[in-house]
């Protein structure tokens, strides 16, 4: 039934921008819409809309969220799930270490417990890897106020 009405079908994906397979006809209008032979008659029929354009189907995202949030949370992370070297998952760890102790160190010059000078010096040691963590920094920069005074 539906075979007999190619042509319509493809003037109405022209008309409507999508492919072929997005149109809908109505098949109670079935009469209707075979009479339909020109562009004008099938845009008729589309503002009737015994002709429309069907809906994009998208691709649920919620079965990512979950995975996302258990790897989040640690999750999924075994031997099995890995991709890349140790090397290679390392380095995202040390970005990770590298951009919090930089985010204190700017903490710390803002709230003026160090100086340019200390800043700087303190810069490059995060950058050769001296600190382990940011707790470890601030513990640091307390036992360099100490030795000052």
């Amino acid at each position: 039934m539906q075979g007999k009405l190619k042509t319509q079908r493809r003037i109405a994906s022209d008309v409507l921008n999508v492919g072929e397979s997005r149109v809908w006809l109505d098949p109670s209008k079935f009469k209707d819409i075979k009479e339909a032979i020109t562009r004008a008659d099938i845009e008729g029929l589309i503002s009737k809309g015994m002709i429309k354009k069907k809906e994009l189907v998208g691709q649920s995202r919620s079965r990512a969220r979950i995975l996302h949030e258990k790897k989040r949370r640690g999750h999924r992370k075994g031997i099995g799930s890995r991709k890349g070297e140790k090397s290679a998952r390392m380095k995202f760890e040390w970005i990770d270490k590298v951009r919090a102790l930089r985010n204190e160190l700017f903490k710390q010059r803002k709230q003026g417990k160090i100086d340019q000078k200390e800043f700087r010096q303190l810069y490059k040691k995060i950058k050769g890897n001296s600190f382990h963590s940011v707790n470890h920094m601030r513990n640091y920069i307390e036992g360099m106020k100490k030795v000052g005074q």
